[in-house]
């Protein structure tokens, strides 16, 4: 069957059902206009679908496409922006910890540094006391040494003016020097 059939059939069945509508003034319902709606119904919707075919809908479709595509990019480079970012943080914290081992290396070699210039100088330092201790251990040991000559000059004048006091003779330095030597060395 044919479709001009298919709507002439339809026609003549609405028109025995609508006379009455056709009579009260709907132009729409009136039959006898059925066949020339239907033909621009068809015409309309034939034009309407190439247009939505040809046209409209390739170029929604095309829009979709690209939208989908650009959102795919997006998110491909966003996954990308983040491998960056998580490298960028890996490499941050490597140089963080980097810098932190070398800045403990430079302070360990200051400290041997100064710990090595400390103990030079406090060699320094001992070796100028020992050489000063030196020193005054031999000023000492003279000072010791006139003291002691000195200590047996004044036994001896002593003895001697003690001699010369009880006995009214007075013994030579020599002698007095010889007594008090031998007490001296006992």
């Amino acid at each position: 069957m044919s479709v001009f059939a298919i709507i002439s059939s339809a026609a003549a069945a609405a028109e025995e059902v609508h006379g009455e509508a056709a009579s009260a003034g709907l132009p729409q319902l009136d039959p006898t206009w059925w066949p020339s709606q239907l033909f621009w119904l068809a015409i309309t919707f034939g034009i309407l679908y190439a247009l939505m075919s040809g046209k409209f809908l390739p170029a929604i479709g095309g829009a979709i496409e690209e939208r989908r595509d650009r959102i795919a990019d997006d998110l491909d480079q966003a996954s990308e922006f983040k491998g960056q970012a998580e490298k960028a943080e890996q490499d941050y914290v490597q140089a963080l910890a980097d810098a932190k081992a070398k800045a403990q290396g430079i302070a360990a070699d200051t400290r041997t540094e100064v710990d090595a210039e400390i103990a030079k100088l406090q060699a320094e330092t001992d070796k100028e006391l020992e050489k000063q201790l030196g020193v005054a251990e031999a000023r000492i040991t003279e000072m010791k040494t006139k003291a002691a000559e000195k200590v047996r000059d004044a036994a001896a004048d002593t003895a001697r003016a003690l001699v010369e006091t009880l006995i009214d003779e007075a013994p030579t330095q020599e002698a007095a020097t010889r007594a008090v030597s031998s007490v001296s060395s006992d």
